[in-house]
C-alpha cells in the first residue's frame, strides 16, 4: 500500500474511474448484442432504434474518455453498416 498522501488518493480515484469505465463499457456491450441480436432476427425497425440508441452510449462514453473518438466512429459505422445491409 502506498504511504504518501497523494499516492493514497491516486489509488482511490483510480479504483472509482476503473468502476464507472467498466459499467460504461458494459453498458455499451449490452446495447452493440441488442443491436446485433434485432439484425439475426431480421427486424430491420428494431435494429435502427436500437443503433440511435447504441449512438447515444456511445457517445457519452467517447464524451466520458472512456473509449476515443476514432473507436466510437468506427464501432458505430460497423454497426450501421450492418443495418443498412439487412434485407
Amino acid at each position: 500500500m502506498a504511504n504518501i498522501k497523494s499516492a493514497k488518493k491516486r489509488v482511490i480515484t483510480s479504483a472509482k474511474r476503473a468502476e464507472r469505465n467498466k459499467a460504461v463499457r458494459s453498458e455499451v456491450k449490452t446495447s452493440v448484442k441488442k443491436v446485433n441480436a434485432a439484425i439475426e432476427a431480421g427486424n430491420k425497425d428494431e435494429a435502427k432504434a436500437a443503433l440511435q440508441n447504441l449512438q447515444g452510449v456511445m457517445g457519452r462514453a467517447t464524451s466520458k474518455g472512456v473509449y476515443k473518438k476514432n473507436t466510437n466512429a468506427r464501432k458505430i459505422s460497423r454497426m450501421s453498416k450492418a443495418v443498412d445491409a439487412m434485407e
